[in-house]
């Protein structure tokens, strides 16, 4: 299937924030997620993801801090897609980078891929997957990955389809630490007894 002509995907710009806010809060209604467990804002986009300069925005003068490279506290990449015409983004991709030890190459985490259900069918989520595929050949990448909830259904069935061809990974468990969990392993330190 073929992007409709005039489809545009590009690195997310700061003046994106209030789209990728909206996404996001699409996405957590999708996931039948409640408004309240949303911990993104403006601010913390701004200081976590970074931003492709603005093709708009003057030259960052010396005091103006430098919010498009990777860094520990802003380790996430977004990508927007534009249908023909629109001004609003209808579907994102936030994704960081990752590194295989075994085959000492690097590879892109795809964190969150949506597309506003009326804007689905049409190869939006297809064409944000290929350009992610395309930058981790670009870096001589070794893999593209990311994780499904276990009741959506039609998500695992795109990813697993012939567009994209992802195999579910059987033997790996995701394993997450948060919180307060996060902050009392935080806090043992080097003794691990």
């Amino acid at each position: 299937m073929s992007l409709p002509e005039g489809t545009i995907i590009r690195q997310a710009h700061v003046e994106d924030i209030p789209t990728i806010l909206h996404l996001i809060h699409a996405l957590a209604t999708y996931e039948k997620e409640p408004p309240t467990s949303i911990e993104a804002t403006p601010e913390k986009l701004l200081k976590t993801i970074a931003f492709s300069p603005s093709p708009s925005s003057p030259s960052p003068s010396p005091s103006t801090p430098n919010i498009s490279g990777i860094t520990p506290n802003r380790p996430a990449r977004c990508l927007l897609l534009f249908p023909a015409g629109e001004k609003e983004a209808v579907a994102f991709a936030v994704y960081y980078y990752t590194y295989s030890t075994w085959r000492a190459l690097p590879g892109i985490h795809l964190e969150d891929l949506f597309v506003v259900p009326e804007w689905r069918g049409m190869g939006f989520g297809r064409a944000l997957l290929g350009e992610l595929a395309r930058e981790v050949g670009g870096m001589g990448g070794g893999r593209l990955e990311w994780n499904v909830l276990k009741w959506n259904e039609p998500s695992i069935k795109f990813y697993k389809g012939e567009s994209v061809g992802a195999e579910m990974l059987e033997e790996w468990v995701g394993m997450r630490v948060d919180g307060e969990k996060l902050e009392k392993l935080a806090g043992k330190g080097i003794d691990s007894r």
